[in-house]
């Protein structure tokens, strides 16, 4: 099988850890000729383009692919992006994300090449404002008309898409966004360990929050709590994983209220070091008011960690009301304090939460199972083709 994957930058975060291991285990397991088109990996958020370097199979990053929209920089992906297709006649384009999701379709329609597109996030959301929400809709529904299949890593996605009308919901299939499960079971390091090397006390109740420090990531709702937490809970800590641009905003709150020392920051890392991290938490929290579903949520699970999350896109999927953690409305922060006091007051809830959450989604998150399951759909999208009594006119309807 001859597979393009297009995504439009390969930094580090969940859409691009779940193409790369779908892109390595097409490559290694299964022995298909898979290549990988992107954009430059450039962000605070770091880059995965040295991994995807060495995977041993052929990388090509187009030199204008940007996440922002510009029409010229757009035009001339756009054409490098046809004239790689060509080059390597794949029997099926995979797109993801925003920006490649619709040039890419465009081309694979262009050359009447099958395609599937995975929704890791909405491109139009709750909150965004009109001009881009009505300008993306637009252009997933004209998209939409070009995709033999959506996978999405969650139902929430489908539900979403179907009411916007982008295409009908048989088109659709959910494969949850895979992952390398074992890490999480033991970890390179002993959480003793991590907990040294970052000064947090042995005693210490760890919250932890995995996102990038950029606005929608929810991380001001915990800030806005945390003086009332410690308040009622002396021995908790804070700590946050990731960078971002708001780092600094972050850290000048935290010092106005005295908090320095319940808080901890990491800075980038990368994935290799996420099972470490969260294995060193208590609780792993998630107040992002935009994701597809988050991975640090089945990460947390998988680790043995309850999760408490706002009830946002798919959230609800894995975050299961007092049977893996606690699911709380979107921007709440009355329901956000109460839900973690009541959990670093209990370990014995947090390890009923943490236990059950393990035993019931390690398997649905194992990368193995997501790359086997979209290999199926390639499967069914090359013989519905192969089927079809006349060459399809793409684009119409």
């Amino acid at each position: 099988m001859n597979v393009v994957h297009f995504i439009t930058r390969l930094i580090i975060g969940g859409a691009q850890e779940n193409t790369l291991l779908t892109v390595e285990d097409q490559h290694r397991d299964y022995g298909d000729k898979v290549s990988l088109i992107t954009g430059p990996g450039l962000g605070p958020e770091g880059s995965l383009e040295e991994r995807a370097r060495n995977g041993g199979y052929p990388l090509h990053v187009l030199p204008r692919l940007f996440r922002h929209i510009s029409p010229s920089d757009d035009w001339a992906s756009f054409r490098e992006f046809i004239r790689l297709l060509r080059a390597i006649e794949p029997d099926v384009v995979h797109t993801h994300s925003g920006k490649a999701g619709i040039l890419g379709r465009a081309a694979a329609a262009k050359l009447r090449i099958p395609v599937v597109h995975t929704i890791h996030g909405p491109s139009f959301f709750r909150g965004q404002s009109a001009v881009p929400y009505q300008m993306y809709l637009r252009a997933e529904r004209w998209a939409g008309r070009r995709t033999d299949r959506f996978i999405g890593v969650c139902d929430a996605m489908t539900d979403q898409y179907v009411d916007a009308c982008v295409a009908p919901r048989e088109r659709f299939i959910t494969i949850y966004s895979g992952m390398e499960v074992e890490p999480f079971f033991s970890p390179p390091r002993t959480p003793d360990e991590v907990r040294s090397e970052l000064d947090i006390p042995s005693d210490a109740v760890v919250i932890g929050k995995i996102a990038r420090l950029f606005p929608l990531k929810g991380h001001e709702f915990l800030l806005k709590i945390a003086p009332e937490l410690v308040r009622r809970h002396p021995n908790i800590l804070f700590l946050f994983v990731g960078d971002g641009i708001l780092r600094g905003d972050f850290e000048k709150r935290i010092a106005a209220a005295g908090l320095q020392s319940h808080f901890r920051f990491t800075g980038l890392v990368l994935p290799g070091r996420v099972p470490e991290l969260v294995n060193a938490m208590d609780i792993v929290v998630h107040t992002s008011l935009r994701e597809g579903l988050a991975r640090v949520l089945p990460q947390g699970l998988i680790a043995g960690k309850p999760v408490v999350s706002y009830d946002v896109d798919g959230a609800r999927e894995v975050c299961i009301n007092d049977e893996t953690g606690f699911l709380l409305p979107p921007e709440s922060t009355t329901e956000l304090a109460d839900a973690l006091s009541k959990l670093i007051a209990d370990p014995a809830l947090r390890k009923r939460l943490g236990e059950t959450g393990r035993r019931r989604f390690t398997e649905t998150f194992r990368h193995e199972t997501m790359t086997r399951r979209i290999r199926e759909v390639y499967t069914e999208v090359l013989k519905s083709q192969t089927n079809s009594p006349l060459p399809r006119e793409r684009g119409r309807g």
